[in-house]
């Protein structure tokens, strides 16, 4: 059984103030028992200002700063940031960091829709990432990646039993229920968890935005292989504790039969 917070919270827009906010989540989940402490997309910096300007690498102050964080409390935190890119570009890019781990996944699909470009500003990434912590195989991925079944299904094949799913949810009509569904069928056709951590909805908390960007809508959300919510946040800043039992990605492979029945 692992015990893994998501850390909802509304990222503003200076990195240093957005490092107290992962610290004081980290400790709160940590002492909550938590193993791994996972907080939204852009948590660095949220979307709606410049992004280059932020940017660093994952030796760089922020991440470092972020992986004593991780050191202090012993446990492995996954949280998005940003990174330097080609032609002026930055990677949408989740840093894990802690438990010998400090490696960071590129955003492979970016979010050129419903009227917003993040390809303008953000180059894409290309490899899977997982990692393990405690004897579970993870994997990572972002925000609009959920959109994509042929990601969840190749982090299913490199082992993964559990998807970590950091977004920065962009509002709009009907996209709550989008993502509820999408996050459901994500474990559905992977047989893992998934474990969507979002930005708060800025709305609830009254923090203005640029209304333009994906800033978020809230409703963390916790799925088995078998596609059942065990866990949801409502739309303010908020922490769940949840604990995940890997076999039963397991049971849900067996029972679906949704990898082994593959014929594409």
């Amino acid at each position: 059984m692992a015990r893994i917070a998501l850390c909802q919270v509304n990222s503003g827009d200076d990195p240093e103030v957005n490092l107290k906010l992962v610290r004081s989540g980290v400790e709160a989940a940590a002492t909550g028992g938590a193993r791994i402490v996972v907080f939204p997309e852009a948590t660095m910096a949220r979307f709606g200002r410049p992004l280059e300007p932020v940017a660093e690498p994952l030796d760089g102050p922020w991440a470092s700063a972020v992986a004593a964080v991780a050191a202090e409390y012993d446990v492995v935190v996954v949280a998005g940031m940003f990174t330097p890119a080609d032609e002026g570009r930055v990677h949408n890019t989740l840093l894990v960091t802690g438990g010998g781990q400090h490696r960071g996944y590129d955003k492979i699909h970016l979010y050129d829709a419903f009227g917003f470009a993040e390809s303008d500003t953000v180059a894409p990434g290309s490899s899977v990432t997982t990692f393990e912590h405690d004897g579970v195989v993870y994997g990572v991925a972002t925000c609009y990646d959920v959109r994509f079944p042929e990601l969840f299904r190749a982090l299913a094949d490199d082992g993964a039993d559990v998807v970590l799913l950091p977004a920065s949810w962009g509002a709009g009509d009907g996209k709550r229920e989008q993502w509820e569904v999408l996050v459901r069928a994500r474990a559905l056709d992977s047989g893992c968890w998934v474990l969507a951590c979002g930005q708060a909805d800025p709305a609830a908390t009254g923090v203005s935005v640029n209304p333009k960007a994906p800033t978020g809508i809230g409703y963390s959300t916790v799925a088995d292989g078998f596609g059942r919510i065990a866990a949801q946040a409502g739309p303010g800043p908020e922490t769940l504790l949840v604990d995940v039992d890997p076999a039963v990605s397991a049971k849900a492979r067996t029972a679906t039969g949704a990898l082994a029945n593959r014929r594409l």
